[in-house]
């Protein structure tokens, strides 16, 4: 099946809102096994919007755009939709009904402008918005053809369209069009550059390749995805076959499949082994505790940790000593290592992790240059420490750091006699 997305909304082509709709969208109608086709975002101006519903339905069996079906005067996707159809727009009594509910739920008048949601072009199957006021919109279109084609209209707002999409859009997908078998694995790997794990794995997927392999590969700050689909009656045992080969290959520079994140499996390892972790962070303000924490059940394993950015609170909360500062300054092996010391010291934990670096863009010198960061981790069996050169700007350089220490943990975890 032919899937494309129209995402309309003038805010997002000034770049003032992220259009989450793309990646959302495309994920929930590949699991249903309808991979999108084409999607396009465009401003809220009538010219652009029946146009490019126009191009999308002479190509696709079905279209779904996003946005513009709200009360205000730039809300333009449901009129012009209902002009380009040659449908008229009519009142319908239980969207009046939905929103006046709305507003006397919440103690509030219901604005005039609202009037405009009550009307949606005569025939469509209509969706009301659980969390919102507009409606979304279904509507079967009628072609010389006479294939079967779809046009869905979803409110913008994420909160109001995901809800929608699984609620109503779902069933009405399952019901209309027949699902393809589609699988998708995505395998996570860390520690190895894109184009290298290409080399790595591409020669010996080619024969899963011509069975119908597809391969994707995407860069993210200190990992790279590798994703394998298939589709058809053999998908699963293809896609199953080729996840064994990169297994095989890439060994424990997988973290993790699909939708797992570096800090949920550190997280799950430290609460499957009954060990806890202090953090010592620097360079990294507080990076590492924030994901950490933004784990369910991290209070598990979590100690405590100190941001420590000034020398005066190395000193201070870590033991770091002065003369270390002096001797070596704050961004070395050695203040890297004390650092991770007194935080498993002082918190009592099984593991800490320690970071001091040069973030930039200043800062850096001949023997510390920009993006010089040490990793220390401190266990049972002493500490040990690690250095890198992450060249990147600030934001990327933190996720990047974090990212290094939090797998170098997995890995001790994992097999402490390797990492």
């Amino acid at each position: 099946m032919n899937v494309e997305i129209i995402n309309t909304g003038s805010e997002l082509m000034l770049g003032r809102v992220l259009n989450t709709h793309q990646q959302w969208l495309c994920r929930r109608l590949a699991d249903l096994g309808h991979v999108v086709t084409r999607q396009v975002a465009i401003a809220d101006a009538a010219a652009e919007i029946q146009s490019a519903v126009r191009e999308a339905l002479g190509r696709a069996d079905l279209v779904i755009t996003t946005g513009g079906l709200g009360p205000t005067s730039d809300d333009l996707t449901r009129e012009l939709i209902a002009e380009l159809l040659g449908k008229k727009l009519v009142e319908n009594a239980a969207v009046r009904a939905h929103i006046e509910n709305f507003f006397a739920k919440r103690g509030r008048p219901r604005p005039a402008k609202t009037d405009v949601e009550t009307f949606v072009p005569e025939g469509a199957e209509i969706f009301l918005n659980p969390t919102g006021t507009a409606p979304g919109l279904a509507m079967e279109i009628k072609s010389a053809s006479l294939r079967k084609q779809w046009l869905v209209m979803l409110p913008g707002p994420p909160r109001e369209l995901r809800s929608m999409f699984d609620d109503a859009v779902t069933p009405l997908l399952r019901r209309e069009f027949a699902r393809e078998i589609f699988v998708c694995r995505t395998l996570l790997t860390t520690g190895i550059g894109e184009s290298r794990v290409q080399e790595f794995i591409e020669a010996d997927l080619q024969p899963l390749v011509k069975r119908g392999l597809d391969i994707g590969y995407c860069a993210r700050p200190g990992a790279v995805d590798v994703r394998l689909t298939a589709a058809g009656a053999e998908a699963e045992k293809i896609v199953r076959e080729g996840e064994a080969v990169v297994q095989r290959i890439l060994g424990a520079n997988i973290f993790g499949f699909d939708d797992d994140e570096m800090e949920a499996v550190v997280v799950k390892l430290l609460i499957a082994r009954k060990k806890t972790l202090a953090l010592a962070e620097s360079c990294t303000g507080g990076l590492i505790a924030s994901r950490v924490t933004d784990v369910p059940g991290a209070s598990e394993i979590f100690r405590g940790g100190v941001v420590s950015y000034a020398n005066s609170a190395k000193e201070k909360f870590l033991g770091v000593r002065a003369e270390t500062l002096k001797t070596f300054g704050a961004v070395s092996e050695e203040t890297a290592r004390e650092m991770a010391a007194g935080a498993r010291e002082r918190f009592g934990s099984d593991f800490a992790l320690a970071v001091t670096g040069i973030a930039g863009p200043g800062g850096g010198t001949a023997e510390k240059p920009v993006g010089t960061v040490f990793i220390a981790l401190a266990s049972a069996e002493g500490v040990e420490v690690k250095k890198f050169l992450n060249v990147w700007e600030r934001a990327i350089f933190k996720q990047v750091t974090t990212t290094q220490a939090l797998e170098w943990l997995r890995r001790k975890i994992s097999n402490p006699v390797s990492a």
